[in-house]
């Protein structure tokens, strides 16, 4: 109840403020404004948009989950590589999108530049997630199989693994909205369809109620991904602490 009613706030305040102080600048619209403009825009206008931006942003997380699982994996089984490779995924981490993606548009075609930034906008934080949560596996648990004669790959199997999967988790449902921005600067840079397109030619058209329209249909689908992968972490890991709100 209180958030709804911080929310329900919130959107008064906006109306107000669009219809007084920006009243004559207009470069922040009224919701009343923006939702009659995304009503008038419909589907037609906005599903093929909407598909394209997921479709890039959704193989991105998985191919970059993919790898960040793999690295964590593989740096947890032998050390010695971690030295090398973790270094190099921090550097993909601070390297800015922006920066490298123009590059990419020149070295690949079709949606390969977007899934790239993507997969590149969600590696570390995975890798980081899934790495700590594979070094949380209970000792006890962990010498109890090597008693037994299993090796670290069994232990990897039957400890590690399901001792990860908080912090999997954890690092995916952020992961999620961060592949909707890489897909989406990606368009920024050079896409024929897309949410981020769609932005574009909105701005250079000065349709600024459609801007918004198209931002806020980004941040619903964003917090939409959130949302669900955070429910399937909660669902699939029963056991892990939850935060009481």
């Amino acid at each position: 109840m209180p958030g709804a009613l911080g929310l329900l706030a919130l959107l008064l305040a906006w109306e107000l403020a669009g219809r007084t102080v920006f009243a004559t600048s207009g470069v922040v619209p009224p919701p009343t404004a923006i939702s009659a403009q995304l009503f008038n825009d419909g589907l037609d206008f906005y599903w093929p948009n909407i598909v394209t931006t997921l479709r890039e942003a959704g193989a991105g997380w998985l191919y970059g989950n993919l790898i960040a699982v793999a690295l964590a994996v593989t740096f947890v089984q032998i050390p010695l590589v971690e030295r090398a490779l973790l270094q190099l995924a921090l550097a993909s981490y601070c390297l800015p999108v922006i920066a490298i993606g123009p590059v990419l548009a020149v070295l690949f075609s079709d949606d390969t530049p977007k899934v790239i930034l993507a997969a590149l906008s969600v590696i570390f934080t995975t890798l980081v997630g899934t790495l700590v949560g594979l070094r949380s596996a209970d000792r006890t648990s962990l010498d109890l199989v090597r008693a037994y004669g299993g090796g670290s790959w069994t232990q990897l199997w039957r400890v590690r693994l399901r001792a990860c999967l908080p912090g999997l988790f954890a690092g995916l449902r952020i992961a999620a909205p961060a592949a909707m921005l890489g897909a989406i600067i990606g368009e920024y840079l050079g896409a024929e369809s897309g949410l981020g397109v769609a932005m574009i030619n909105s701005q250079q058209s000065l349709a600024v109620e459609r801007t918004w329209g198209i931002a806020l249909v980004a941040t619903a689908l964003s917090g939409a991904a959130y949302g669900l992968t955070a429910l399937a972490g909660t669902l699939l890991t029963p056991w892990a602490p939850r935060v009481k709100r």
